[in-house]
């Protein structure tokens, strides 16, 4: 039986590695799990431009940020480029948004989410035919989320051809799940790579969401009933961890209650779930804890769990590995079903692959971040190269190279070891920007927001952020800043 259903789920701040069914040692996500289990996943699959605005932006608009011009939060490039004289009576970003794309190819299309309004960006709604709102701005917890979703279910339990997006926020910070659902990580260890040591010497550096301040608080105050104030020792880290995971935790118990509701309705097996996230969430990978602020591994890779009767059944429990943007999975849903990918779609579908069961993917991908900082990254055979423009005010150098393989968490930079790949690396990035750029016809969105002033994020916290590292003994870096700015080390 196919699917004439579909159903994608959208949990922010999820980073794949915190699931079990991408190897995690925590029982954080037993119904995803389940999905994974009796469908497929990609264990290569990234946004192209984070964090959550252009990240957006790019999966239900199908383009990467240097061609809408979105890549921040805030200033011009927070919003779509104006498209000016060959605009007709509707915009080509409205006719090629995801959802118009699957409206005009007969499905009815929902959206359950208070995205669109926290951050101004409506373009995510262009072309549904319903939408809500679930009214605060990003904190809801699932609970709250999740009568809206059984409302919509319900009362559509007999429309055929939808497809409905539902936004999920508990792993996003705060770290506030209900004290009720108890502490389900109490006995469960933390990662072990985050060693004394190393938060050690993340300490005696600096930036936003470093250990000193991993909520971001730089006055200090810290109001959530999870998580810690400060990270001085491995202890302090575990209960910082245990605070994210019980958001996975809680995230996962509603897409259970999701799945309990259609097979309760008989749907289930006519229903594709479709899983992932905006972004992931660095816990003290580049120094930062608790946020999404580079154009990293951790950053840019998020989860994609399908189960799609019909497609995924002959390789149930199997994974592909080949490099994939988020909006390749929009591509992949207009061809299963039966929607044609507009022009000015980047996304190459893998279709055939979920179907074949392997995938050779993209030679390589290019990822972008420019809300805390201004950085684009190539993801390369085991590598990642990381370019810093700006550097949001964190202890960055201009370059780095991890070996994703050896060292997951980054932790050794090999810039000095491996000059032969940095140039690899540079004449990728090099050469696609130039194709950007001649696509485009504009400057370049990450070079735009350097000359408002640098990242939005950045900008708001640079008084505060210098005041907090005088208060904390780190004197030396807040004069670094106030000579040199955003630029690297």
């Amino acid at each position: 039986m196919s699917a004439n259903r579909i159903i994608y789920i959208d949990i922010d701040s999820l980073r794949p590695d915190h699931l079990g069914c991408y190897g995690y040692h925590r029982p954080t996500s037993p119904n995803i799990d389940a999905l994974a289990h009796a469908g497929m996943r990609l264990t290569n699959f990234y946004a192209s431009d984070t964090p959550c605005l252009p990240s957006r932006t790019a999966f239900f608009g199908g383009r990467f940020g240097m061609q809408s011009g979105v890549v921040n939060h805030g200033g011009t490039t927070a919003d779509l480029r104006v498209q000016g004289k060959t605009r007709n009576f509707r915009s080509v970003a409205a006719e090629s948004s995801l959802a118009e794309t699957l409206r005009n190819a007969g499905w009815y299309t929902a959206s359950i989410s208070p995205f669109p309004h926290r951050h101004t960006a409506y373009q995510i709604w262009y072309g549904f035919h319903e939408t809500y709102d679930t009214g605060r701005n990003g904190h809801e917890k699932a609970h709250e989320i999740y009568p809206s979703v059984e409302r919509w279910l319900t009362q559509n339990k007999s429309r055929e051809k939808w497809f409905l997006h539902v936004n999920f926020w508990d792993p996003h910070t705060p770290y506030d799940v209900p004290k009720e659902f108890g502490e389900p990580f109490k006995d469960h260890p933390a990662p072990a790579w985050l060693t004394q040591a190393v938060i050690d010497r993340h300490r005696a550096s600096y930036g936003q969401h470093d250990a000193h301040f991993p909520h971001g608080r730089l006055d200090g105050s810290f109001p959530w009933p999870r998580g810690v104030a400060t990270i001085k020792t491995p202890q302090d880290w575990k209960a910082w961890i245990d605070g994210y995971d019980a958001g996975v935790r809680y995230a996962d118990l509603y897409v259970g209650k999701i799945i309990e509701l259609l097979k309760a309705q008989g749907l289930y097996d006519q229903t594709a779930f479709v899983i992932s996230a905006d972004h992931g969430e660095n816990q003290g990978e580049l120094e930062v804890y608790g946020d999404h602020q580079t154009a990293d591994e951790i950053t840019n890779k998020v989860p994609l769990v399908m189960r799609w009767p019909g497609v995924t059944d002959a390789h149930a429990g199997k994974t592909l590995s080949g490099l994939r943007y988020n909006f390749d999975l929009g591509a992949t849903f207009f061809e299963l079903c039966g929607g044609k990918q507009p022009a000015t779609w980047a996304g190459e579908s893998f279709a055939a692959a979920l179907q074949s069961g392997s995938d050779d993917g993209r030679p390589y991908l290019i990822l972008s971040q420019g809300a805390w900082s201004c950085q684009r990254s190539v993801r390369f055979g085991e590598h990642l190269l990381i370019r810093t423009y700006h550097t949001g005010h964190k202890n960055f150098p201009r370059l780095m190279l991890f070996n994703l393989k050896h060292d997951p968490h980054e932790q050794h930079n090999l810039v000095e070891l491996h000059p032969e790949l940095v140039r690899q690396g540079l004449e990728i990035l090099d050469k696609w920007i130039g194709e950007q750029l001649a696509q485009s016809g504009h400057a370049d969105p990450l070079f735009e927001t350097i000359s408002e002033g640098g990242p939005l994020h950045a900008q708001e916290s640079y008084d505060a952020l210098l005041a907090a590292l005088r208060k904390t003994g780190r004197a030396p870096h807040a004069e670094w800043l106030e000579k040199h700015g955003g630029a690297p080390r």
